[in-house]
């Protein structure tokens, strides 16, 4: 199954191995089931503290495999062939499992083996998702911890029926108990908040209450992408009292998949980019505060930053760095059949709509981009585009019009989304040209037409262009002195990760600067 470079590799790995691996295989009669031993085999051969049996019997998804210490303990499960992005997942659980510690701090761990409930999730992938592993690998974590915590991933390529029985239309989707946990990506303390709140109700009143309490910070930075990341380390660097409050940290970086042009780096992946911004900042004294979204902002002595969840944090200076989410098309059905349908990534969504119909909004580098690849793996493509030509550039335009099962509508407006109460069946465009209205019947909508800033919590407070974003002088400051803005949640032009970081430090030390003279004027 594996090739002699990886065998070697996971050999390395499981060097570290020092307790016995006991995996329970759940064949059929499948290519894949075949495949899927062939695989166990060759971990068998990587180390001898693993063992692999056969249950021919047992109730359950098949292919699978479980994954377990002798004896029982772990919760641990594989449906469908772990290849791909889901390959790290794999190997991460059998170290867990023969209690190789896992990278997260003392305070994460107790509050898994504090967990005081029987929660069994199963995790529905794609192979091609690069969101994914991450919450198969927080799940996986979360079962090897706490015994009364049991998991399981199921590729969804290889149980297209329970996928389309489910009516799940996005991954990663996590299900509780047979229920909707969550759905896209999800970072590991935001899963284990998402736990504790349903196990203890009093669990965020208490944390709401804890942040209120803080101290005021000098530069409070809300937003913890490159340009939030930026800001924190250059201002923890000047010795002030320093903190980022973020609904995550990482941002829009998280959903990028691959990411070539950022200086001194050839290539690299967006969640590895965000894991090494997040890892730079606790290197200074930064107190982070993450799943928390600011709601507004108060001008005063100290500014006052309201939070979703009812804290309020009090800061001498305030930098805005909250970026930009995907723009909605705001038509009817759209947030109705969001996940059922309707999504916007193809690399995670795209193997869900296998041999289906979908359409693609948008004709930019980002929608051409989706259409080529959904091309591959989907029946039929039609691309909507609202502007008379496409906007991406012409090698990609060249690449597309090569492709036979894609259909480009240019002048076209969409109008509504359709749906049969559970998932899409379709959609609705007018062609701007003449007024008529067409219908296409499909199964999958793929939004792709740009970015909108996150400015909500600032309207009112400071001066907005006419496109919702902050309006910044030279070095960041925005209409009301203290507030600075950076990254793609401003005007400044071409939003890429190497100007937000520019951007978020020019913001820092602006905001420094105006500390200092503050202080002066008022001495």
């Amino acid at each position: 199954m594996l090739d002699a470079d990886t065998k070697a590799q996971l050999k390395s790995y499981l060097e570290r191995v020092s307790q016995p691996i006991e995996i329970t295989a759940f064949p059929d009669d499948s290519e894949t089931s075949r495949n899927m031993m062939s695989l166990l085999g060759d971990i068998t051969e990587a180390s001898h503290l693993v063992s692999v049996l056969q249950n021919t019997e047992a109730p359950g998804r098949r292919p699978s495999f479980s994954v377990n210490r002798p004896g029982g303990g772990v919760g641990i499960r594989f449906s469908g062939l772990p290849m791909g992005h889901e390959f790290t997942s794999l190997v991460l659980a059998l170290l867990q499992t023969a209690g190789y510690p896992p990278k997260v701090s003392p305070e994460i761990v107790q509050q898994i083996q504090a967990i005081n409930a029987d929660l069994h999730f199963e995790t529905f992938v794609s192979l091609t998702c690069h969101n994914c592993p991450d919450v198969v690998q927080a799940m996986n974590m979360m079962a090897a911890l706490n015994p009364r915590i049991t998991h399981e991933m199921v590729e969804g390529g290889q149980f297209q029926s329970e996928v389309e029985e489910r009516q799940i239309m996005g991954v990663p989707t996590v299900l509780l108990g047979g229920e909707v946990f969550g759905s896209g990506r999800m970072e590991l303390d935001e899963i284990l908040a998402k736990i504790v709140a349903l196990v203890d109700t009093g669990a965020a009143e208490r944390t709401a209450a804890e942040l209120s309490a803080k101290e005021p910070f000098d530069m409070l930075v809300v937003g913890g992408g490159p340009a939030g990341a930026a800001a924190a380390i250059y201002a923890a660097r000047k010795g002030i009292r320093t903190g980022i409050v973020a609904e995550r940290f990482g941002g829009q970086v998280l959903d990028t998949l691959a990411i070539e042009n950022f200086v001194s780096v050839s290539a690299t992946e967006g969640a590895r980019l965000a894991r090494g911004l997040e890892e730079h900042v606790r290197v200074y004294d930064v107190d982070i505060m993450t799943l928390q979204r600011a709601v507004s902002v108060k001008p005063g002595e100290l500014f006052e930053v309201a939070l979703e969840s009812g804290a309020v944090l009090k800061a001498k200076s305030v930098i805005a760095a909250t970026g930009a989410r995907w723009r909605n098309m705001n038509v009817p059905g759209e947030a109705e059949y969001k996940t059922k349908g309707v999504a916007y990534c193809p690399h995670c969504d795209g193997p869900l709509f296998k041999g289906k119909r979908v359409a693609v909004i948008g004709g930019g580098n980002s929608g051409i981009e989706a259409a080529i690849d959904l091309a591959g793996i989907v029946e039929h493509v039609t691309v909507l585009e609202f502007d008379t030509k496409l906007r991406a550039d012409a090698v990609l335009i060249a690449k597309l019009n090569s492709l036979p099962n894609v259909t480009v509508h240019l002048n076209a407006k969409t109008t509504e989304v359709v749906g049969d109460g559970q998932k899409v069946t379709g959609l609705t465009y007018e062609d701007r040209a003449t007024g008529e209205v067409h219908r296409v019947n499909l199964e999958g909508i793929f939004v792709q037409i740009g970015l909108v800033p996150n400015t909500d919590w600032l309207k009112g407070a400071i001066e907005l262009s006419p496109r919702g974003e902050v309006i910044v002088d030279v070095k960041g400051e925005t209409s009301v002195p203290g507030i600075f803005g950076a990254g793609d949640v401003t005007t400044v032009p071409y939003k890429q990760i190497v100007i937000a970081m520019g951007e978020g430090a020019k913001a820092s030390l602006g905001a420094f600067d105006h500390l200092i003279r503050s202080s002066v004027k008022a001495a």
